[in-house]
């Protein structure tokens, strides 16, 4: 049986992770508890003949839409939610992308890091880091 996953440019299987624990936070005003997978995000590839987007957002800031003055940022789910990803493993399919659009500070700190992104194109929303690459 083959081992679920994405192909990259040169057909190598960008492996989907494991499942890893939760981590939990309680939010200050309501007292509920807010989870996440732990360095997870959501990763979705979108590909036609000659193009591969990648859009990857952290996994705590789904649905969420974030404002700051006339600036108005919706991380909707029917373009971001694919498939629950290890930073490790979004990174390389940023990599191997034509265009990604990443959204949230965790995956936007990991690709300036990995020297994906130069941090002078990164925009703040709300306090969430936004950066779109395009490789010509």
């Amino acid at each position: 049986m083959q081992s679920p996953g994405h192909k990259d440019r040169e057909g190598r299987t960008i492996p989907l992770p494991q499942m890893r624990g939760l981590r939990c936070k309680i939010l200050h005003t309501s007292g509920l508890r807010k989870c996440r997978k732990v360095d997870q995000v959501f990763l979705r590839m979108y590909k036609d003949v000659r193009h591969t987007l990648v859009a990857v957002c952290d996994t705590d800031i789904l649905g969420e839409t974030f404002r700051e003055g006339k600036l108005k940022l919706e991380v909707k789910a029917d373009f971001y939610k694919g498939v629950p990803a290890s930073i490790p493993d979004a990174l390389r399919a940023i990599n191997s992308a034509d265009i990604a659009n990443l959204v949230g500070n965790q995956i936007v700190k990991a690709a300036v890091q990995e020297g994906l992104v130069d941090p002078s194109a990164i925009i703040r929303i709300g306090g969430i880091s936004h950066v779109q690459i395009v490789r010509l």
